[in-house]
């Protein structure tokens, strides 16, 4: 009986953590990624002169993670004003389809 009430638990908090790791929509990520083109790029090949890292080749989540740190603050760098602000305006959703788009770049 405490098995079955245990798997039971851990299924469920599997399935609550599947949904709140669900995938970005890149569609609509490739909208707001305007913004972004600007200093990364329309490819996200990013601007070594201006010091604007390359976005291609990330990983979707680590994406999204690093937009919700510079948003909060919790990511200090360089360009972390810059970035601050250019988060200031956006959801969570906006932020996981960002990253949904710019996993498509190449």
């Amino acid at each position: 009986m405490k098995m079955t009430v245990i798997a039971a638990v851990a299924i469920a908090l599997a399935g609550s953590f599947g949904s709140a790791i669900a995938a970005g929509d890149a569609a609509a990520g490739k909208a707001k990624f305007a913004v972004c083109a600007g200093c990364h790029g329309p490819t996200g090949a990013g601007n070594e002169a201006l010091k604007y890292p390359k976005l291609t080749g990330l990983e979707e989540g680590y994406v999204a993670q690093q937009l919700r740190d510079f948003k909060s603050g919790k990511r200090n760098t360089p360009m972390a004003a810059t970035m601050k602000a250019m988060t200031a305006g956006l959801s969570d959703a906006d932020m996981d389809n960002i990253a949904a788009y710019v996993v498509t770049l190449k």
